[in-house]
């Protein structure tokens, strides 16, 4: 017996370093078949997805501006009396201050309307309107390059200043529009003219919008003017203290001179 059991521990064994233990240390069965380590490859793990990146649409590319002005602008009075022009407004720190120089003057001017300014201020337009000065389509927004643009937005953009005019004084005529910074092209012309509306230039500009002083806006006026001028100011887009102290001395001096007329 002794034999015996020297013999079974033996084989366990030789067994055990033939490598037929199993993982837990006991003995397989002889002929058992031996576990085969796995040649399938790890299953990835999963990654989100990137989420798309949202690219905004190419702007349309501008036109270039032409070399020359365009014809058929409007820039004289047709007759002796020169025109007062008043661009960026309605403003109501300035508009009225306007308003009440002209009628202290018994004169008329034009006002170049910015479409969101009418919305914001719509009494003062009636103000205009009332007190029997002319109304002209000035854009939406002063959009300097507007005339520029694809056509179809040129026309959205007018249509919508002069249907905020419109809603402001109901029934006021709208005749003219004046392109912001004068920069014309043939197709702003031909949007304005489709909605019955004449191109205003002009020709004396004492640039106010760059702030000089009340006596260099007047004497630029009074160098500049010619019979029949168009005279630009501004009512609107800014402090205009200086052009306000310089409107008494210019008005005078053209009435003297000149006369001063409503444009028809």
């Amino acid at each position: 017996m002794q034999a015996r059991a020297v013999l079974a521990s033996a084989i366990a064994v030789v067994l055990a370093l033939a490598g037929c233990a199993q993982p837990d240390g006991t003995l397989a069965p002889v002929g058992a078949p031996q576990p085969v380590e796995s040649t399938m490859p790890p299953t990835p793990k999963s990654t989100p997805s990137p989420r798309p990146t949202r690219t905004k649409p190419p702007k349309p590319t501008l036109r270039p501006l032409p070399a020359k002005l365009p014809a058929g602008l409007r820039r004289s009075t047709g007759v002796r009396p020169v025109a007062l022009t008043f661009d960026d407004g309605p403003s109501p720190a300035w508009t009225p201050k306007v308003l009440n120089q002209l009628r202290a003057a018994r004169v008329t001017a034009t006002f170049c309307l910015v479409g969101h300014e009418v919305q914001r201020h719509p009494e003062l337009v009636r103000r205009i309107v009332r007190e029997g000065h002319q109304l002209c389509n000035h854009s939406w927004r002063h959009d300097l390059d507007l005339a520029r643009r694809p056509v179809a937005e040129i026309r959205a953009d007018l249509a919508r200043t002069n249907k905020a005019i419109q809603a402001a004084a109901p029934g006021a005529a709208v005749p003219f529009y004046r392109q912001p910074g004068g920069r014309w092209t043939p197709e702003v012309l031909e949007v304005a003219k489709d909605l019955g509306m004449r191109p205003l230039h002009w020709n004396v500009d004492p640039q106010d919008w760059d702030k000089p002083t009340a006596a260099t806006i007047a004497k630029r006026v009074h160098s500049g003017a010619r019979p029949g001028a168009v005279v630009l100011l501004h009512d609107g887009g800014g402090n205009r203290a200086a052009t306000l102290a310089a409107c008494p001395h210019v008005i005078a001096d053209l009435k003297r001179r000149f006369g001063i007329t409503r444009l028809r």
